[in-house]
């Protein structure tokens, strides 16, 4: 038996697709974390509504009183 080939070209770091997947999976969680962040910084009120489907309010009044 010989012994394995080791082409230079052929190396895992020199495939640009894997760059790419990496690439895209870290802009991807970063999108998730920067969403996280964004939604943590927004209060979430609650509707009071008589009526709801499937527990998600069928319709919405706001709480706060009415800009004139």
């Amino acid at each position: 038996m010989s012994a394995p080939t080791t082409d230079p070209g052929v190396r895992w770091y020199h495939q640009p697709v894997l760059w790419l997947g990496i690439a895209v999976f870290v802009v991807s969680m970063l999108g998730c974390v920067w969403i996280i962040v964004a939604s943590m910084r927004s209060a979430d009120v609650p509707l009071q509504t008589a009526h709801a489907v499937f527990g998600v309010p069928a319709s919405a009044r706001s709480s706060h009183p009415a800009s004139r």
